[in-house]
């Protein structure tokens, strides 16, 4: 009988007939780690079997769009997304806590990221070289049973960075109600500092400020290039230097991911944990995401502590301004208070390390630990 095993420890796949292995293929699976959740662009782990096989007889390289050849995909295109190449292998997870799977369009597939094989770096699935997954194709067939085997040895190195008075010398939250009103803006600023100084729990002033504020689609993009334009010294350099030495930057912010998304694409930093915003069919204020963890206080621990089930990490740092950041001391092994935008004492007291710049040595030292 044939039959596949996935190591995520090893980023292979093992061809079996019985018990013996036909053929090894390296692959990449999710950046982001191991998971079930809908949405995580994590690796689901367990028993599966091929539910359906797509894309017999199409040329290599045949690009999918929701399981549909639409074109062959040119070397030379600029999109350097995670798309679906030559064949697919659509996968059914055949345990409970996986059986969200094909509904999860959790897939075995030919990537345009051949230089990544070998590390994890998709979105989910489990990505092959292209003539490999020609290969893998004709040797499978509907039902063949899938076995992915959890991570087990630890591997990431973690870098969760705060945006606002961080990465950025402005607080997004501010900047929006500067653009609203100046009564706003001096009620807002007061808030912001009292929360942040942990002077008051952080869930009391985050629905307040907002429905003060009621910010459009528009003062939300005047405030994405804010970012950027008052991007920190050195930090653009520094994040090049983590990712350099096998670090995953991640910006963990209590501020609003479509705003900070932007400055991580100028950053080339993946992924963006922050709250979510929406905006009616006018561009006006609908709302944003109450339940989201980084609206309340030790929320940034949950995230952390979502990545680390996640990958197993061997390094966990943490790099921010407030107390909010502070909080996640006891679950990364070390917290970096930054002091080049604002000092706050308590922050400065309980860090494990002070730094008051991107460049000083301090910090640079541990990206090379």
């Amino acid at each position: 009988m044939t039959r596949i095993e996935i190591s995520l420890d090893r980023q292979e796949l093992d061809l079996y007939h019985d018990d013996q292995i036909l053929r090894t293929y390296r692959i990449s699976s999710g950046e982001k780690g191991m998971g079930f959740k809908e949405g995580s662009f994590r690796t689901p782990t367990g028993r599966f079997a091929i539910a359906e096989k797509i894309g017999d007889g199409e040329p290599i390289h045949t690009r999918f769009n929701a399981r549909v050849p639409v074109r062959i995909w040119n070397p030379e295109d600029e999109d350097d997304g995670d798309l679906v190449l030559s064949r697919i292998l659509r996968l059914d997870g055949l345990d409970e806590e996986n059986s969200n799977t094909l509904e999860r369009y959790i897939y075995i597939h030919g990537t345009n990221r051949e230089d990544l094989i070998g590390v994890p770096a998709s979105h989910g699935c489990i990505r092959l070289a292209n003539a490999d997954m020609i290969e893998l194709f004709g040797e499978v067939a509907d039902g063949t049973y899938v076995t992915i085997q959890p991570i087990t040895v630890p591997k990431a190195k973690l870098l969760f960075v705060d945006c606002d008075s961080t990465l950025s010398a402005i607080e997004g939250i501010d900047e929006l109600a500067r653009l609203s009103d100046p009564a706003v803006f001096a009620e807002v600023v007061a808030l912001t500092n009292a929360a942040m100084n942990g002077d008051v729990p952080l869930d009391e002033v985050f629905g307040k400020r907002m429905e003060i504020i009621r910010p459009d689609k528009s003062m939300a993009e005047e405030v994405a290039r804010l970012y950027i334009d008052h991007l920190a010294p050195g930090a653009r350099e520094f994040v090049e230097t983590a990712k350099s030495n096998g670090w995953i930057p991640v910006i963990l912010s209590g501020g609003f991911e479509p705003l900070i998304r932007p400055l991580a694409d100028h950053l080339g930093i993946n992924h963006v944990e922050a709250v979510p915003i929406f905006f009616n069919e006018f561009a006006t204020y609908a709302g944003y995401g109450t339940d989201f963890p980084t609206t309340r206080n030790h929320g940034k621990n949950e995230i952390i502590n979502d990545w680390k089930r996640a990958t197993l990490p061997a390094r966990v740092v943490m790099i921010g301004d407030g107390i909010s950041d502070l909080e996640t001391k006891p679950d990364v092994d070390v917290m970096v208070g930054f002091g080049g935008i604002i000092s706050r004492e308590k922050v400065k007291a309980g860090a494990d390390v002070w730094v008051q710049s991107f460049t000083e040595s301090s910090i640079l030292s541990l990206l090379s630990e």
